[in-house]
């Protein structure tokens, strides 16, 4: 299917961001023109998917739909026990309820916004152990979601007690869109053995992931992507996911286990916060969807499509001297904002500014990954100021094409033209305790 865009004016669009408040979460989608803010349930879906759709077995329990998923998530990730949830936070949720408590420190790659705000909201410690190598944009390193082992092993040694497992995101989202290399995982699996701590994946892009193993780690080159897959996840206890990314979705997600121990302390929580075992918050249409939209994933030929695409607005805006992470990562160009807009004080949130000037300029709606996105310390209640301030260019699945991508390089550049008369930015209104960046209110400075 296709959908209308309305392309509008500059004054329209002034007006549309300041009753948002300049959040650009608060826009109406029809004041969008072309709509960046997240590659998460906005894909659109094959007809193998459709036809799926109308197949949904929608009984409360024991539906065909979760049997068409459960074989799914056996054949392509190897769990034997998964429990359906509405999306990947839902999934964070219920397995966060079984193991995380206050004091406990949860190491990983740069956690994710919800990733983080549900473990900080059990009053625990996110602790980011990826390499230095991701925080410099100008630096091309194959795989920048890598975790630094020298680094997770002091972790594990003075908090051993403390850490219930360590999370690892593939791709790391906080960094760029980087993957992990198969034999960082091989490593971290090693150290978690030695310290007999559980590895569980953020699941949410695994097919993106690897994909850049097989172009970018020697002794991959000729394996197929589900080979690759099956590897990866020997390597797991456990994995949340959001199939509104890799499993190409409107809506739904699930929770892979190992173990039915853990599994079944689970199920508690997945009756009490999601739905029965057998639906957990998904409509059955959807279970069947998501079970042919992660297969559908696995294709080399759909990811070198969608890889390719982002890496071709990569390079628009290189081209034109726009600072962006390197390389490319897998769903999204991340535009390095302090180095874009240098005459913005950070307190004023640089990232955000450029998000608004990008809406106001093409109607280019985006996310900041920034100050905002990094929150208050739980303690202190200041700003915690991230190494690096992004604008995200999240592109959906099969949505956009290559001229779509020449409109967004193009404003940008219109931006960056101007960038030094852009010398201030937003203040703080009104925010939420945590994960404030999605409701926040702000004003101009």
């Amino acid at each position: 299917m296709i959908e209308p865009i309305y392309r509008s004016t500059r004054e329209e669009r002034e007006k549309w961001i300041k009753k948002a408040r300049y959040n650009i979460f608060n826009l109406q989608s029809r004041q969008v023109y072309i709509d960046l803010l997240t590659d998460s349930g906005t894909s659109a879906m094959s007809q193998l998917q459709w036809s799926e759709m109308m197949l949904g077995d929608e009984s409360y329990a024991g539906a065909s739909s979760f049997y068409k998923l459960k074989k799914s998530v056996k054949d392509i990730f190897g769990f034997d026990h998964f429990l359906p949830v509405h999306q990947g936070r839902a999934a964070e949720n219920v397995l966060f309820s079984v193991l995380v408590k206050k004091g406990d420190i949860v190491p990983g790659n740069a956690h994710f916004d919800t990733t983080k705000g549900h473990v900080e909201y059990r009053q625990a410690t996110a602790l980011d152990c990826t390499i230095r190598e991701a925080y410099d944009t100008n630096l091309i390193h194959p795989f920048k979601g890598n975790v630094d082992t020298e680094i997770l092993k002091s972790v594990l040694e003075k908090y051993t007690d403390s850490i219930p497992f360590i999370i690892l995101t593939l791709t790391c989202n906080s960094t760029g869109g980087q993957p992990v290399s198969m034999q960082n995982i091989k490593d971290v699996r090693a150290l978690a053995d030695k310290y007999s701590i559980p590895l569980i994946y953020d699941a949410a892009r695994f097919a993106e992931n690897a994909y850049f193993i097989k172009l970018r780690e020697k002794g991959y080159e000729d394996k197929a992507i589900p080979e690759i897959v099956t590897e990866m996840f020997s390597y797991a206890d456990a994995m949340t996911m959001s199939g509104k990314k890799d499993g190409i979705v409107n809506m739904g997600g699930f929770i892979g286990f190992r173990e039915k121990e853990l599994w079944e302390k689970a199920t508690t929580f997945n009756i009490m916060f999601e739905g029965y075992l057998t639906y957990g918050g998904m409509a059955g249409r959807d279970m069947n969807a998501m079970a042919s939209g992660l297969r559908e994933a696995t294709d080399f030929d759909y990811l070198d499509t969608r890889v390719r695409q982002t890496e071709y607005l990569a390079n628009r805006l290189l081209d034109q001297r726009i600072p962006v992470q390197q390389p490319t990562g897998g769903h999204a160009v991340y535009v390095d904002a302090t180095k874009f807009l240098q005459k913005v004080p950070r307190e004023e949130f640089i990232a955000q500014t450029l998000v608004i000037e990008l809406y106001l300029e093409g109607g280019i709606r985006s996310a900041e990954i920034g100050t905002l996105m990094a929150d208050r310390d739980p303690q202190t209640r200041e700003n915690r100021f991230p190494e690096n301030e992004y604008v995200r260019l999240a592109l959906p699945r099969r949505v956009y094409t290559n001229n779509h991508m020449d409109v967004v390089a193009t404003a940008l550049g219109n931006i960056y033209n101007r960038r030094n008369k852009i010398t201030s930015g937003y203040r703080i209104l009104k925010e939420a305790p945590i994960m404030r960046h999605f409701t926040i209110e702000l004003a101009p400075v």
